[in-house]
């Protein structure tokens, strides 16, 4: 079976482990077990001693309770066993489109997005139609548009909310308005909601779940709760069918996930107030941060992101952005990712959740750069 190279993987592969200023970056600035242990105040020495004297089976096959429990709280209206547990959230879209998607289904998706939610399908030999966001709508999905693209034999619509790569966050209005859409065609709709309550004010993330009754959402424990070591995700729905195929379909690429992983994220998500008030934090400061930058250098534009921890930005340089990033990165050590890995030309994604003086170090990087080629242009 053949797919398309995943483009900001193998970009973040190449590169990340030796930046000097990782702005690439997506996840919240992440935690040591002792840092997550000290903010949420539970005994690390009692929850260690714990799982050391477990035996290392495969633990709970369909998702630890506490876990579960932990992950139906993100939502108004989800059960625990309308949940799941997967390796990550790569692993969730895969299982989805893996357990759902045959050749031949008709799937829109948006983009820019993330690669999977239109790579995956259209491997799968879906008939995959794309609905492209444009800056002057702020990157949220033209429903007229939208509209033309569904048919009554849609199978699947694939969104993100918040968007990566841009920041644009879909209101309840305009989710109810999708989902409107394919209840007319009775198709699913597939939300990336990794970032989801990483928001700019303090109002409630709607969830596609809890707006439809075959919404289908994806989370994880990486971006939002700064956990990304643990590898863990999930699926959840409230339609029977998919849920039936997907227990089934797990049998052969998931078994279970970890026991240490999954504990350890039971921790956290009992105390997901905490986490969600550190994390919010830091993304409301960084973007200020950002945003000050983008104002202040002349060379760049953006729309400004309304939620989660990356933003699009384009600049006014004649230069292929994967040309531009390499050699920015290996003269200044700035990383950040090339807009042509979500195909958007002249443009870069860069991630604003790390530590605070990471994100300043390394836009006085990208200043320096293009303080380069100003003078290379006299």
């Amino acid at each position: 079976m053949y797919i398309k190279p995943f483009a900001v993987e193998e970009w973040m592969n190449e590169y990340e482990d030796n930046a000097r200023y990782n702005i690439a970056e997506t996840c919240v600035d992440s935690v040591s077990v002792d840092e997550l242990f000290e903010l949420v105040g539970e005994d690390k020495e009692a929850f260690l001693k714990d799982i050391c004297a477990r035996r290392l089976t495969y633990g709970h096959i369909f998702g630890a309770p506490e876990f579960k429990k932990g992950v139906a709280s993100l939502y108004r209206t989800v059960a625990p066993e309308e949940i799941i547990t997967t390796h990550g959230a790569a692993g969730a879209s895969h299982h989805v489109f893996y357990s759902l998607v045959e050749p031949g289904d008709r799937v829109v998706s948006i983009m820019p997005t993330y690669q999977q939610l239109y790579s995956i399908p259209e491997s799968y030999g879906a008939d995959l139609h794309l609905l492209h966001l444009k800056q002057e709508n702020d990157y949220l999905p033209d429903l007229s548009e939208l509209r033309a693209l569904v048919t009554p034999d849609t199978k699947l619509i694939c969104i993100n909310n918040p968007n990566n790569p841009t920041g644009a966050l879909m209101s309840g209005e305009l989710l109810r308005a999708i989902v409107d859409i394919a209840r007319e065609a009775d198709a699913y709709v597939l939300c990336d909601e990794v970032y989801r309550h990483l928001t700019q004010s303090d109002e409630w993330s709607e969830s596609i779940v809890d707006l439809y009754e075959k919404g289908i959402s994806l989370g994880s424990m990486s971006k939002v709760f700064s956990l990304a070591g643990l590898r863990l995700g999930w699926v959840t729905t409230h339609d029977k069918a998919a849920l039936a195929s997907m227990t089934s379909h797990r049998d052969y690429n998931h078994i279970s996930c970890g026991l240490f992983d999954e504990a350890l994220a039971a921790v956290a998500l009992r105390h997901k107030d905490k986490l969600l008030q550190r994390n919010q934090g830091i993304v409301r400061a960084n973007l200020a941060i950002l945003d000050a930058w983008v104002r202040s250098q002349p060379h760049v534009r953006y729309t400004k992101p309304q939620a989660g921890t990356t933003a699009l930005v384009y600049y006014d340089y004649d230069i292929p952005s994967r040309q531009l990033c390499i050699d920015m990165y290996h003269k200044t050590g700035a990383f950040v990712t090339p807009g042509d890995c979500f195909e958007q030309g002249r443009s870069m994604r860069i991630g604003y959740a790390c530590d605070a003086q990471v994100l300043r170090d390394g836009l006085k990087a990208i200043d320096e750069y293009f303080a380069m080629l100003d003078g290379e242009a006299k």
